[in-house]
């Protein structure tokens, strides 16, 4: 913060250093073995009295000097250039701390330049033992000059005593520096040999060509198994915190992992084809080859090495952004911009919001990322985000990616750098307008209370069905929805009815639902048995008949999708019922709302909009991005599955039972996954995903709690403690990765009391929780308290005498009696108020009469049942 920054824009993000390091630290390493090997053979050529053995070691000679004095200082400057220009302050404590190491390794490499232009100018010009000694006072001081940097190298990666009490020797003789030395030393062996290749196969003489070719690839063949051996040591001798981030946590560094593995054989084989006689015009161009495969082995170490200390750029001490790890809360709450010296803004207004935006991240991103260019491209990878989701994406994103440091700065700071990138760089906007939402017309059945036999009560078993209409991509829950119903004959005793008939039948324009979605055209390629165009996946006809059980009567996984016609939304389509007695008489029509909703908020995050009416349903291009991004961080190969047509059903590895698999179950991991992001955010974490927003196009919370002002966060907790509720239960199970998300979440939010492990869909919150012995609740809120079972459920209880179902009464889950939203009251109240001509929950304030036909004194179905209703 001290320091300017050099804005590179597309050549940024690390690319100028990534080309000339890399290079530089290649020839740097040669200029190392090479001297060795220089020496060697030219013994090996006087012991031999090889004049053409020794005139090769005079042109490799030549060769030398061009590549390591020559390219080697060119790119030497070049990098001591950019790194003091793009992260000074790091360059300034390197500097400042090893002074004297520098001053010390200047001095060598002093001495290397000059012994190497003696010993490549007199050939023939001094006697052979002093040309000889020339050259080992070449490759001594190469190799005390790899000694020197090697620590100040190694500082970097693990300070180690250093950051306690700053002394020099601590931070020189770091943990790593022998194994490291080992390393770097056994390397530049190898690169001598690799180069010596490329001048050996370039001999006129074909017999001296074969002899100095198998010569050259002994370099590399014969201490390759100690170079292997001290890269495990140094592997070792990491903290064992700095393993578990480069081998297992962080996702980028994979692929050069698996580079270093794929260049070991590549680099033995083609030393062994080498050693073979292999006419020159073959050998040539694979030895040519050879070496820039040594050079992408070398950069995949040093994309290791530097990738490890990430996200720090010393590391413990220093953020890769040039912040010391002790200045970054003090920073944070006081502001970024404030204690930046060349930055143009202190403070952040809405005129300024764009430009400051782009200044907080020129001074915390632009080191690492560039912008439109080939590395770490801002642009790519914040195109997917609105506003308000990258900006909690940057507030967690140091957790899932431990290469990202934490944001430091203020919140308005964080969402002037989220605005920049998202609607700055790619023109994403957030949904600040609720959609235009007509109320939904319809007329309850007319009930005659003086005549009619009968009651029909009806309700979804879900208060709201979503499902990810993702197809041909993947799917992790399927379009179907569930209708219980119970039949009542009316009397002094009422009767639950178990031998009737009911019809069902949907709305009619809903009746096609394979027209507006490819779900079933891409079930035909996924699941194994085959069905009719249209058919759901384990679901009826869109009409039919209920399955009676006991004077229950349901049918279970109705098609039906939120689209009545082409590009047309509308999350409550109406099913009616009619109840026949067995002689095909009608005994009762009723008709309710069957909830069903594709509007998921994943395309905040994963880039597209809404796919149909700008209000719900999945573009291809958010679907395939969920699974890029699950390919990236979880290593998998769903984008290639899903392209050679295979659809993902997410459950297929995240199932709910536990048994036989290793994998959390979906609800764990999506909210342990999400929860360091969104938990901030309250109830809105919730609508981010969900259908739930009450300026959304479904607002499924419908019911009465809603309407009184409770939010999703009363029953559920916040998005951490619902998370670590669900990662507990899945620690206990003895899933791993529960572990590693629960602590992401803690050392975000800090340790949550009360965690009480719970499994999804069947430990759920419950009415008597707050409304014990179904009184009036004395709170508002009853976290981490869960029914035992499916069968304690709220749609799955009775009353006392277990034969009436208390939804029959009071609606569906998040949609309680009196239930109500923009699409109005009439809507979801329908059953209510076809028989007791109000929203009530039935036989609310003494209206026993719907089904009791004499007046009723005594509380029948549960305590407290004969009462005014309280929240009108």
């Amino acid at each position: 913060m001290n320091y300017p920054v050099w804005q590179l824009e597309a050549a940024g993000g690390g690319l100028l250093i990534a080309l000339i390091a890399v290079f530089h630290v290649y020839i740097a390493h040669f200029a190392v073995g090479g001297g060795l090997f220089l020496v060697l053979t030219e013994l090996k050529a006087l012991r031999e009295n090889n004049g053409s053995m020794m005139e090769f070691v005079r042109r490799h000679a030549r060769f030398f000097v061009l590549v390591t004095m020559v390219a080697g200082g060119i790119t030497g400057v070049g990098i001591w250039f950019t790194i003091a220009l793009l992260n000074p302050a790091a360059t300034s404590v390197l500097i400042h701390t090893f002074v004297f190491g520098w001053a010390i390794e200047w001095v060598f490499f002093l001495i290397e330049i000059v012994a190497l232009f003696i010993y490549a100018s007199t050939f023939d010009k001094l006697p052979p033992r002093q040309h000889l000694l020339i050259g080992w006072i070449y490759f001594g001081a190469a190799w005390l000059s790899l000694f020197m940097i090697n620590g100040i190298i190694g500082f970097m990666l693990t300070p180690g005593q250093w950051l306690e009490n700053g002394n020099f020797w601590s931070g020189f003789f770091n943990p790593t520096f022998w194994p490291s030395l080992c390393f770097r030393t056994f390397f530049s062996i190898l690169i001598a040999g690799l180069f010596g290749l490329v001048t050996a196969t370039w001999s006129r003489n074909p017999a001296i060509r074969i002899q100095l070719t198998r010569y050259s690839a002994l370099w590399l063949l014969i201490p390759f198994t100690l170079f292997l051996m001290s890269g495990f040591w140094y592997k070792g001798v990491l903290p064992a915190e700095l393993q578990q981030t480069i081998f297992e946590r962080m996702p980028a560094t994979a692929q050069f992992v698996q580079g270093f593995i794929f260049f070991s054989p590549v680099l033995l084989a083609g030393c062994l084809l080498l050693a073979i006689r292999m006419p020159g015009i073959l050998s040539r161009p694979l030895a040519l080859t050879l070496l820039v495969a040594g050079l992408l082995y070398m950069g995949c170490f040093e994309y290791i090495r530097e990738g490890g200390r990430r996200p720090f750029i010393i590391y413990d001490y220093m953020y890769s952004n040039g912040i010391l790890t002790k200045d970054a809360p003090k920073v944070s709450t006081e502001g970024l911009l404030k204690h930046a010296r060349w930055s143009k803004y202190s403070t952040i207004t809405p005129d300024n919001q764009l430009a400051a935006g782009k200044e907080v991240f020129t001074l915390l991103c632009s080191s690492c990322h560039s912008v439109d260019g080939p590395t770490l491209d801002i642009r790519a990878l914040s195109r997917n985000y609105t506003p308000a989701s990258l900006d909690n994406m940057i507030r967690g994103m140091h957790h899932v990616y431990p290469s990202m440091p934490p944001f430091i700065g203020t919140d308005e700071e964080r969402k002037a750098l989220a605005w920049y990138l998202a609607y700055g760089l790619n023109g994403r906007m957030d949904r600040v307008a609720a959609p235009n939402i007509a109320e939904k017309t319809t007329e309850p059945h007319v009930f005659n209370p003086d005549q009619d036999e009968y009651v029909l009560l009806a309700w979804s078993s879900d208060g709201m069905h979503t499902f990810a209409d993702a197809l041909p991509y993947w799917s992790f829950r399927q379009p179907g929805n569930t209708v219980r119903a119970q039949l009542v004959r009316r009397g002094e005793t009422p009767e639950v009815v178990e031998n009737a008939t009911i019809l069902y039948q949907v709305e009619s324009s809903f009746q096609i639902p394979g027209a507006y979605t490819v779900f079933w055209d891409a079930a035909l390629q996924k699941f194994k048995w085959t069905y009719p165009v249209h058919q759901g996946y384990t679901g009826p006809e869109s009409y039919g008949e209920m399955i009676g059980q006991a004077g229950l009567y349901l049918t279970t996984d109705i098609r039906v999708v939120p689209y009545p016609d082409q590009n047309t939304f509308d999350p409550y389509p109406l099913l009616t019922l009619e109840a026949e007695n067995q002689a095909g008489d009608l005994l009762a029509t009723t008709t309710v709302p069957l909830p069903v909703s594709t509007e998921m908020g994943c395309n905040s995050c994963h880039g597209g909009q809404w796919r149909v009416a700008d209000r719900a349903g999945f573009m291809q291009s958010t679907a395939l991005n969920i699974l890029s991004i699950h390919d990236k961080l979880s290593n998998t190969q769903l984008v290639e599955q899903a392209a050679q047509g295979k659809p993902v059903i997410c459950q297929d590895c995240h199932a709910e039972e536990h048994t036989y698999r290793s994998q959390m179950n979906l609800s764990a991991s999506m909210h342990g996954f999400h929860a360091v992001f969104l938990s901030h955010e309250g109830t809105d974490a919730c609508a981010a995903c969900h259908p739930s927003s009450s300026t959304g196009a479904t607002q499924m919370l419908r019911g009465i709690h809603n309407v009184i002002g409770l939010e999703c966060t009363n029953c559920h907790g916040n998005l951490a403690e619902h998370a670590l509720d669900l990662l507990k239960q899945e620690e206990n199970n003895g899933l791993s990765q529960a572990t590693e998300y629960s602590r992401r979440i803690v050392v975000e939010f800090g340790e949550i009391a009360d965690i009480t492990p719970r499994s999804p869909w069947s430990n759920q919150p419950d009415c008597l929780h707050c409304h014990v012995e179904f009184a009036a609740p004395e709170t508002d809120s009853t976290l981490h308290e869960y029914t035992e079972d499916m069968d304690s459920l709220y749609r799955n209880r009775t009353d006392e005498s277990g034969a009436l179902y208390c939804a029959a009464c009071h609606g569906s889950p998040h949609a309680l009696y009196p239930a109500s939203n923009d699409y109005g009251t009439v809507l979801h109240n329908l059953v209510p108020l076809q028989y007791q001509d109000e929203p009530l929950p039935m036989g609310s304030n003494f209206g026993c009469a719907v089904c009791h036909t004499t007046e009723m004194e005594d509380e029948m179905h549960h305590p407290n049942i004969l009462g005014e209703f309280r929240n009108l």
